[in-house]
């Protein structure tokens, strides 16, 4: 993990109305770093994602990605900043009348000025680095079983090769052996890859297989940053329950 800062935030407000999602946080996540971002529902995990991404924009505060100040970008602005990341939706938000490799070539469409041959050779070389087959690539989102088509949503949010991957949920809906597959994926390839990776979960096992360190959102900011064992020493009640419970406690002994 780099000292370099990848994504700065600080003093993001973020609302719904008079409704106050965030108020004043501030969040740094390191290059090459798996940063989990954890809390209470309603706490605004999802929504602290999409700020950052700039699909919400903020009521206040900066948010900078490699140093570049994207709060607020448009335009030609915003599409060139995104391709800084790659973002898999908790769904996958696959387009269902596209196959999948049509999915995948979507982003190397509106970004990239390529020929229609070597967007497919690149699609198909992201399909097999998802853990699917080929063959896959003919399938449309309807055919695939959830497990693959999260893997289909991955190969997807790395279509451009961005330094960053944005990953919200990625193993709920999932059964356990699935998950864990799922987990090994994104570590295998965050170490192969060098990515930074932003990853929001309520998956205990999830944090404890890839995270580096882990963020704890509630009370509209960012209560705790740190890794797992850092944090189940932590006194917020909370942070207390949630490591110190029974899938916490056996999530840890995992790793020891």
């Amino acid at each position: 993990m780099s000292e370099r800062v990848a994504i700065r935030v600080r003093g993001l407000k973020t609302a719904y109305g008079s409704h106050v999602v965030h108020e004043n946080l501030d969040l740094d996540v390191c290059e090459g770093e798996i940063m989990g971002i954890i809390g209470p529902s309603g706490c605004g995990k999802s929504v602290l994602l999409r700020a950052i991404v700039g699909l919400k924009t903020p009521a206040a505060g900066e948010v900078e990605v490699f140093g570049e100040d994207v709060t607020g970008v448009e335009g030609d602005e915003l599409s060139r900043v995104q391709q800084f990341w790659g973002i898999m939706f908790q769904d996958g938000a696959l387009f269902s009348n596209l196959t999948v490799r049509e999915n995948v070539i979507a982003p190397l469409k509106e970004h990239a000025n390529l020929s229609r041959p070597f967007m497919r050779q690149l699609a198909d070389m992201k399909i097999r680095m998802s853990g699917l087959e080929t063959s896959a690539g003919d399938k449309y989102p309807s055919d695939l079983s959830g497990g693959m088509r999260k893997r289909a949503a991955l190969a997807r949010a790395m279509a451009l090769d961005p330094p960053i991957l944005f990953l919200d949920e990625p193993t709920a809906g999932l059964d356990p052996i699935t998950a864990a597959g799922f987990d090994k994926l994104v570590r295998d390839l965050q170490r192969s890859l060098h990515l930074t990776v932003f990853l929001v979960t309520h998956d205990v096992d999830t944090l404890a297989a890839t995270c580096d360190r882990i963020a704890v959102l509630g009370d509209r900011k960012v209560l705790a940053v740190g890794t797992m064992d850092e944090l189940r020493k932590e006194e917020h009640p909370w942070i207390r329950d949630y490591f110190g419970g029974p899938r916490g406690r056996a999530a840890a002994a995992g790793v020891e």
